[in-house]
């Protein structure tokens, strides 16, 4: 990840650290502000450009499926907006090697990312075609003649890490061992997502969107409880596609994905992947180009207002 400079600390609250989009301040022993900026990266590279109304429109769907984590009595980290780019949540401990706090640890962030696939693209789509993943890894019959796009035959899981420079996939295996989970905890994890997923697409769908993949993370409270934390089903994290326009064959996309197929096609992609083969210093990403800042600006308020259902009125950026 491409270091970014500190920010002041505004109101009083104690600066801890910043991620790929957002700033984390203290607000108390237990509990944590986070400042969703403007900021965009890919492939765990931080983009020079800024994108207007971004970090509104994802603490905003944030807090809307937070909501819908409570509905389903799911634990969550979340507490409250405290403005319009900021949240107040929960507080864990972040250890990247929670084996070092003993057997059954309690409050921490587990060190995992864990992606659901529900139709193929994205990376997996990349690996397809470099020929790492054949049709029998994603439950199509042996020697299945694999497209762009298919739904999966079920849910298709994948666990990387969390707090390493780039992420990196696991096995089941390495996965327990990283996280000190169990096997039983792995699975409610999995069944977590899978309903917190179904009841998204229940909501999404007669908005015309279809839910295609996305990321979530967990913590283990005080007591021990398993809960969703960071954020989830945003433009950042999730891939969604315009459902009339898949059911004619196109795959109108409502994600970050727009902005990678731009280092894509500029060759940015290739170079970087052959760097970090290579173990070679990776190349800086360029910013992108001023029309594309504003086209990509419109992408996260239109999808903000169809994933909540809600209209998206600007307003100044205040926290």
């Amino acid at each position: 990840m491409d270091a970014v400079p500190s920010p002041p600390t505004p109101g009083g609250l104690k600066y801890l650290r910043r991620g790929k989009v957002k700033e984390v301040y203290e607000v108390s022993p237990t509990e944590l502000e986070f400042r969703f900026t403007n900021d965009i990266s890919v492939f765990d590279k931080h983009i020079p450009s800024e994108i207007p109304h971004k970090g509104r429109t994802l603490n905003g769907t944030a807090a809307h499926w937070f909501a819908l984590c409570t509905r389903l009595h799911i634990p969550h980290h979340f507490l409250e907006r405290s403005g319009p780019s900021s949240m107040r949540v929960k507080r864990v401990r972040v250890v990247p090697k929670p084996r070092t706090l003993g057997p059954h640890p309690k409050d921490f962030l587990v060190p995992l990312e864990v992606i659901v696939r529900y139709y193929l693209a994205g990376s997996m789509w990349d690996r397809v075609r470099a020929e790492t993943v054949h049709a029998e890894d994603l439950g199509f019959p042996t020697g299945h003649r694999l497209e762009y796009g298919v739904p999966l035959p079920d849910p298709h899981f994948e666990v990387t890490t969390k707090l390493e420079p780039v992420d990196r996939l696991l096995t089941t295996k390495e996965a327990l061992e990283l996280s000190t989970l169990d096997a039983k905890q792995l699975a409610q994890i999995r069944e977590t997502i899978l309903r917190i997923d179904e009841a998204m697409q229940k909501e999404i769908g007669p908005r015309g969107l279809l839910h295609v993949d996305g990321k979530k993370e967990f913590g283990v409270d005080t007591e021990g409880t398993l809960m969703v934390v960071d954020t989830f089903g945003t433009a950042d994290e999730d891939r969604f596609w315009d459902k009339d326009a898949y059911e004619r064959g196109r795959h109108v996309d409502f994600s970050k994905e727009f902005v990678r197929q731009h280092y894509r096609q500029s060759g940015y992609y290739d170079l970087l992947q052959k760097a970090r083969e290579a173990q070679a210093e990776e190349p800086p990403i360029p910013p992108l180009p001023p029309l594309l800042v504003d086209e990509v600006s419109r992408l996260y308020t239109t999808v903000y207002q169809r994933l909540t259902g809600e209209p998206f009125v600007p307003e100044p950026e205040s926290g």
